[in-house]
């Protein structure tokens, strides 16, 4: 059968769509470029912002609408939007042939060659062995010379606006062997860098038992994920690691003594912020403060002073008031971020900020997201000034994601 995956979503969604084409090309199927050839035409589908739902919703409608009679592909969606919505699914969209939560991921091959292309309205949001979605990329179909890994699923924060422990359920990590054994695998077709992902990536090992790994720390390292650097640095030909999305709380000094002992981690760090209002920090149950943060940013530059740090920011949280987005601002400059990410506040659903309502105007939410993007642009072309004369590694990832036809490649300090 020929396949072909649309991805939604976050680093996350994406190393999901990578593990499920692996499974599916050694289940025997083959995948596709373009929808018009396929069989089968899967949507991985996110739901951490209203936003990424209505645009699965949409694809999935155009799909079906055009795919719709005997002849038609079958037609799937996967993933957080099918974990939060269950059988309202099929409400929205009559002719999906099935739907897979995020745990039930590894289920996919099987669940293809039940299929019948004439909407059977399989589903299954089942979270029992969110384990097995962690499959592994043995046989890893991407021949880049980056590959994502995942490491830890799920989330224990409950940060009040975030639905991410509803969908993908508690923390679960990845047994350390595992991880250890898919990256060198990567690394030996030719993988140069790796990111580690879990949505809450420094938790991990703090939930259930995944090590011991069979090695002694030669740096007296305990924690878990510092551990975990500590194995990865020591594959021979990985030369760079990276890892997302971290947390203020995991900045612990053994981790940054990992940035400071292994220099295969990447010169970079995501550390969300959200907002730089200690009121609505408190609020969004994000368990630090903004001198919290502070101090975390100051001992990782007094180990790594050129690491670069950029950020995750919400504007608009409920009772979100002039001066707490100033203070957000402020923050922002303060900190220097190379690069930020910056979101409108939507309520989702099964959140504890929903019952606050979304009291911050539509036009008031754009105003502050178009300000905060202003000021970060400026500051990242003065970052990026200082740079100009410089000799410097680069990464080639491949051709301009842009401009397919110019000659530029597109590249990862």
């Amino acid at each position: 059968m020929k396949i072909h995956i649309r991805t939604y979503g976050c680093q996350m969604n994406e190393r999901d769509s990578e593990a499920l084409a692996a499974l599916l090309v050694r289940a025997g199927h083959e995948l596709v470029d373009n929808e018009p050839s396929a069989d089968a035409i899967i949507v991985n589908t996110c739901s951490v912002r209203q936003k990424a739902e209505h645009k699965a919703l949409g694809k999935l409608g155009r799909i079906v609408a055009a795919g719709r009679g005997q002849d038609g592909p079958v037609v799937g969606a996967v993933g957080c939007m099918v974990q939060r919505m269950g059988s309202d699914i099929f409400k929205k969209l009559p002719d999906l042939d099935f739907a897979l939560g995020t745990g039930q991921l590894h289920s996919l091959p099987s669940v293809l060659e039940q299929a019948t292309g004439r909407a059977n309205h399989y589903l299954d949001t089942s979270l029992e062995n969110v384990s097995e979605s962690m499959v592994s990329m043995d046989g890893h179909v991407n021949s880049g010379v980056s590959a994502f890994v995942n490491i830890l699923r799920g989330c224990n924060r409950r940060c009040t606006y975030c639905i991410v422990p509803e969908v993908r359920g508690p923390e679960q990590s990845r047994p350390a062997l595992d991880i250890i054994s898919e990256s060198k695998a990567l690394v030996e077709k030719g993988v140069k860098e790796i990111t580690l992902l879990g949505q809450s990536v420094m938790s991990y090992g703090r939930t259930n038992d995944a090590w011991p790994l069979d090695h002694v720390s030669r740096e007296s390292l305990v924690e878990p994920f510092p551990r975990l650097l500590e194995a990865m640095s020591s594959i021979e030909g990985l030369e760079r690691i990276r890892f997302t999305s971290g947390h203020p709380s995991g900045c612990t000094a053994e981790l940054v003594h990992a940035y400071e002992a292994f220099p295969a981690i990447c010169d970079h760090l995501h550390l969300p912020l959200q907002s730089g209002s200690d009121r609505i920090l408190e609020m969004m149950k994000r368990q630090y403060s903004t001198e919290d943060y502070r101090r975390v940013v100051t001992a990782l530059r007094e180990v790594r002073p050129q690491i670069a740090l950029s950020t995750d920011i919400i504007v608009g949280f409920p009772t979100e008031s002039e001066s707490d987005f100033d203070a957000t601002s402020d923050f922002m400059e303060e900190m220097t971020y190379d690069n930020s990410f910056i979101f409108k506040y939507s309520p989702r659903p099964n959140t504890a900020a929903l019952k606050w309502g979304d009291d911050v105007s539509s036009e008031e939410k754009l105003r502050r997201n178009h300000e905060l993007l202003e000021a970060q642009d400026a500051r990242s072309q003065q970052i990026n000034k200082k740079l100009v004369g410089l000799e410097m590694e680069i990464l080639v990832e491949g051709v301009s994601r842009r401009n397919k036809k110019s000659d530029r490649s597109h590249v990862v300090l």
